[in-house]
């Protein structure tokens, strides 16, 4: 299959912006030099305003080798996922940086984690345990960021895996 490759500079469109930035079940990952991934869950994202960088927090306790793997590299690929419908949106760069949380970051934590926990029980997952699984400390999080070069719609179906258009919100 040919990987669709947008400029780093292209802006995401309105749409998959929206969604990124809906409090959705995120994954992280990278890979070390041989190959092998690394994986964290993230606790939530933003979208820059001219919509050409994606930042995502994790928590360092649980994201040691991701981290040292995206500075070493700059590879990065997140998933995000809506627990209700599974529509699925996986993004990859090639510029990550690993940042320090902000106030702004530390602040939108408990918004995403009650949205996450309610999301989570349309499964029946008790509210309590989401919490308990999505609970970190303010001084655990940190922030990786980077721009967008390939996007794809990962709901299951037919056309999961395939390319979405240079911009485009298409799932």
């Amino acid at each position: 299959m040919t990987t669709h490759k947008t400029a780093a500079t292209e802006p995401l469109d309105e749409a998959l912006a929206a969604f990124i930035e809906s409090r959705l079940s995120i994954q992280v990952a990278s890979s070390d030099a041989r190959g092998l991934a690394t994986l964290a869950r993230g606790y939530g994202a933003q979208v820059s305003p001219d919509r050409c960088r994606v930042r995502v927090l994790l928590a360092c306790s649980q994201s040691d080798a991701l981290l040292r793997d995206i500075e070493a590299s700059g590879r990065i690929a997140v998933l995000f996922n809506e627990p209700e419908s599974h529509r699925s949106v996986q993004l990859k760069g090639r510029d990550a940086q690993v940042e320090p949380a902000t106030e702004r970051d530390r602040a939108a934590l408990p918004a995403y984690v009650d949205t996450l926990s309610r999301r989570l029980q349309h499964f029946q997952v008790p509210e309590a345990f989401s919490r308990a699984l999505l609970s970190l400390a303010d001084d655990d999080l940190v922030a990786v960021s980077f721009s967008p070069c390939e996007a794809y719609g990962q709901t299951p179906g037919p056309q999961a895996g395939e390319p979405l258009p240079a911009g485009a919100a298409r799932t």
